[in-house]
Order: structure tokens, then sequence, then C-alpha cells
């Protein structure tokens, strides 16, 4: 009789060939009730997911994994992805599968780098081949300024803009003071095209030592980025100890950090040098207690019409998601379940239906009108 053994790996390998089985809960909500579906787990500090075609979709681990799931939950791992800098809140983070994916195949990952001195935030595309089996010819297009070290505010979420620009966000790398030096792209969002260049049109592009890739700037930790139906660029982003933020992202703006917000130092004394400042925006939201918001998503309202409009915030802190109505002057209604321990993702998918990543269940989960 032939002994078969089987390491823990190989074990966790086989598990991961396994769909997974939906294990639903119901949760009440002003459009009524909502049911959960586990869509996938195992995975390990999951950070976004992207969807395919016929019901296919990504997903990114920070220690630099990249998983394929098919519409059964089979999944398989992808190669070819970047070698990255996997230390404190870097690593592999965002992707986006861009509007033309079906004829280009092309996957956009942003990512911690190493640099000379420290590390920093960089955005690249490959072609996913035909068997998602790997990422093809994959390229970097951008890489911020160099020079901070620690392992804090990568910032890194992806947006692609209604003419097809690409939109990225870089966190200030723990170094407050540098937001408001436009010389680096620390504290900014930034907007190329998707060869990397420069659009003649940024706001900086003119301006004698500025970085000519900024967008926006005075941005602390911008780790929710997305447009809505009317093509206005949303963004949230982390405070040090409350004032975390929802902000409407513009052309050239500057929103203010170090300089003016609404948290406070650890110690207990006032951050910033106050609320307002000629020159600089004030966020339309604002959250003390901490949310600690991460992925963000505005809402289509194709499966829930009510919801059109609305930006759905994950928290990494209060296990909850967030929903901020603009039309009913910025209202929030909390969505709550068990399955919401730090949500790190919320993404709308090609269904209206609303997926999350949870760290804390190591697992992806769809929300969708209950029958």
């Amino acid at each position: 009789m032939q002994r078969i053994t089987m390491t823990i790996a190989g074990l966790a390998a086989l598990a991961f060939m396994q769909p997974v089985t939906a294990a639903e809960s119901v949760i009440d909500s002003s459009a009524g009730p909502i049911a959960i579906e586990r869509m996938a787990d195992g995975l390990d500090e999951p950070w976004a997911v992207g969807f395919l075609a016929d019901g296919a979709y990504l997903v990114t681990e920070r220690d630099g994994r990249l998983w394929h799931f098919d519409a059964a939950g089979t999944r398989q791992e992808v190669t070819g992805v970047p070698q990255v800098y996997s230390s404190g809140q870097g690593g592999l983070l965002d992707i986006l599968v861009p509007e033309d994916f079906t004829e280009s195949r092309e996957v956009f990952l942003s990512y911690a780098v190493a640099q000379n001195g420290g590390a920093g935030t960089a955005l690249g595309v490959g072609r996913l081949s035909e068997d998602a089996s790997q990422l093809e010819e994959f390229r970097q297009i951008f890489e911020s300024t160099p020079g901070w070290s620690g392992g804090r505010h990568f910032g890194s979420r992806i947006a692609e803009g209604p003419e097809g620009h690409l939109f990225l966000s870089i966190g200030d790398r723990g170094d407050m003071d540098t937001a408001q030096d436009l010389s680096n792209h620390n504290g900014t969002i930034i907007r190329i095209n998707r060869d990397g260049s420069v659009p003649d049109d940024n706001p900086f592009v003119d301006e004698d030592g500025a970085q000519p890739e900024i967008w926006t700037w005075g941005n602390r930790n911008p780790q929710g980025l997305d447009f809505d139906n009317d093509g206005r660029l949303w963004s949230n982003e982390h405070g040090p100890r409350g004032g975390d933020e929802l902000n409407l992202i513009e052309r050239g703006n500057n929103y203010g950090w170090p300089l003016i917000g609404e948290s406070e130092h650890y110690t207990g004394e006032p951050m910033q040098e106050g609320r307002e400042m000629e020159g600089m925006e004030r966020p339309l939201v604002h959250w003390t207690p901490a949310l600690a918001p991460s992925g963000f998503t505005a809402y289509s309202g194709q499966a829930w019409p009510e919801w059109e409009g609305s930006l759905f915030n994950g928290s990494l802190q209060q296990d909850r998601i967030a929903r901020i109505d603009p039309n009913a002057d910025f209202a929030e209604e909390s969505l709550q379940s068990p399955e919401m321990g730090r949500v790190r993702e919320v993404r709308e998918a090609p269904d209206g239906s609303i997926w999350f990543l949870s760290v804390h269940e190591g697992a992806l989960f769809r929300m969708s009108p209950a029958e």
C-alpha cells in the first residue's frame, strides 16, 4: 500500500483549489435586508479586488501574491507580479482592471518598492495571460520620489478617470511636512497617462521644481479613491487621531495636511494650526473618533437605486462600512455585520453588488439585496 504524505503548505494549496461554499447572513439597512455571502477565504492580509469578465476576479495580498478566481470560486496564483517592499504598511497593494480590459487584458498594480534610503509607492502594468496564470511583460510606469524610510503611509489607491487617465494616491510616508512640498510626491494624488507619461494639462507641469504628475497635494494618507456617475473624484484619508476625512478631489487643490484639519496628536494636543487657512480645502466629512477609512466605492445605484451616488467607506478600526449620501447633506448610515472585521476594501461589482475584504476574517464577501 502506497503511503501518501502532504505538508501543511501542500494542504493549503489543495484547499485553495476548491470553490468556497457561500455562507450567508442578513443585515438590515435603509434599503431593506442585505445578504452577505462569503466568496473566498484563506486570504493573508488581502488588500484589493478587481473584477474581470464572466464572473472572474483578482485579489491582491500584501506580501506580494496575486490570486485569480474563476466564477466558481476556484483559485490559482498569478505569476509575473513585481517584487515588492513588504514591510509595515508596504507590499502589493491596489489593483485596477481598466474599462478596456476585454481588448487590452491590461491589469494595473500599485505597490511599495525599495529605494535608496527607504521605500516609495510605484505603479505598474502587465497583460493577464489568456489562461489567467501570468502577468506578461509587466513594467513599472511610475515611482514616487525616493528618500523616505519607514513602513508607513504609502496611500496606493488607483482610479481610472473618464478620459482614461490614471490617478494614484500617495501617503506622506510619515514625514508630514513634505505633504506641503511640491518637489516630492509625498501626500499627493497624481495623474498620469496609461503609459506613465504626464498629461500636458496637469496643474503643476510648468511650475519650476514641482513634480509634474501631481494633481492635488496636502493629503495625509488617502486609501480610498473612486469616480462617481458624474465624473467627480472622491477620496478618503486617514488622520492621526481622529480627523479622518472625505474629500472631493479637484485639480490643483491643497487639502491642508499638516497645517489644517480636525485631528490631534496622540498626546491630545492640537495637531494642526487650525481648521481653516486661505487656499486650503476643508473636508466635506470628518470622523472623530477615527474611522480608519480604507477601500472606497462611489455607488452607481444598479442594485439599490435609492443609494445611487452614495459613498461606501470601509473601516479598519470600527469594523463597519460607512455609507455617506452627498445628496442628503452627507448623512451617514452604518452597515455592520459579524464579517466586517477590519474592512480593507469596498468595491462595486459589475452586477451592482458591493464586495468587501475583511482582514480579520481573511476573506472576501459579497453584499446584495436579500430575496
